[in-house]
């Protein structure tokens, strides 16, 4: 389950950036090609977050879709299923634009630090 070391990666990129203050949102952006489970992702979060910053923090998830570009016919498509192939020609050399992501794309905290 390589949902649980994402996890870990988020909450510590999460909570470094918190710099004490309490993280409420967490908003990652996910690629079509990670094949990540957002249920077995958000369960993981969960538990890894425990005991930080960013515990009860909201995990929001962003499905970004695989798209190439054919290196033979030169269309882009979307890309939904393996063997990844051009919806125009059927090619298979394609260069990938999107899909290959996995980013927190931002972070929602409160105000004040938790001391203060």
């Amino acid at each position: 389950m390589h949902e649980l070391s994402i996890a870990e990666a988020i909450v510590a990129v999460a909570g470094r950036q918190a710099d004490g203050r309490r993280v409420t949102k967490v908003h990652v952006k996910v690629g079509h090609l990670r094949q990540v489970v957002p249920s077995a992702l958000s369960f993981s979060f969960g538990l890894v977050a425990e005991g930080t910053p960013v515990e009860a923090a909201d995990l929001d998830l962003e499905e970004v879709p695989a798209t190439g570009w054919c290196r033979r016919c030169e269309a882009e498509s979307r890309l939904e299923n393996f063997p990844l192939l051009c919806k125009t020609c059927g090619g298979s050399k394609l260069e990938i634009l999107t899909g290959e992501e996995l980013m927190v794309e931002y972070l929602e905290m409160e105000e004040e630090t938790a001391d203060a």
